[in-house]
Formats: C-alpha cells, sequence, structure tokens
C-alpha cells in the first residue's frame, strides 16, 4: 500500500478465542457485528482485520458514525503484536 493512500491509521481492540472444535474466533467489541474465523492466528488476524476494513468502509458509504481511536503520522503507536513460535 501506498503511503499517500493512507489518511488514518485506527487502532481497535481485538479478541481472539480458541474454539472447540478447533482454530480461533476473533471480533472487535468496538464495532459491532466485526467477527471472523481463523484456522491459525494469522488467518483469524488477517480475517478480522478485512472484515473491520469492509465494515468501515460501509458505514463510511452510509454516512454512520465510525468509533475511532486514530494515530497521526510519525506518531508513537504502542501495539501489542502476536508473533507464533514453535519449538
Amino acid at each position: 500500500m501506498d503511503k499517500k493512500e493512507i489518511s488514518k491509521i485506527y487502532l481497535y481492540s481485538v479478541i481472539i478465542e480458541p474454539c472447540e472444535e478447533g482454530g480461533y474466533f476473533a471480533y472487535c467489541p468496538s464495532l459491532q457485528g466485526c467477527h471472523a474465523e481463523g484456522d491459525i492466528y494469522a488467518e483469524v488476524i488477517e480475517n478480522i482485520e478485512n472484515v473491520i476494513k469492509e465494515h468501515i468502509k460501509v458505514r463510511k458509504e452510509h454516512n454512520e458514525f465510525v468509533p475511532e481511536i486514530t494515530v497521526k503520522e510519525k506518531e508513537l503507536v504502542n501495539i501489542n503484536l502476536p508473533i507464533l513460535v514453535r519449538n
């Protein structure tokens, strides 16, 4: 993605839970209806990111409120990034 295309960076809390049948379930409490599944962490993270992006796009198209915590360019950002390391 070209830097010029990014106007804002949104930060949303996402909860990831293991599923009894295997895989993972992720949801974003700030954005009602945003949830996704995946077989592995990387997949569920990618899926929930795509769901959130589409959710925001639809809300903007309908001029609906988008709850957001934004980050300005070159601002310090502190996030927790899940890294899967196999033994």
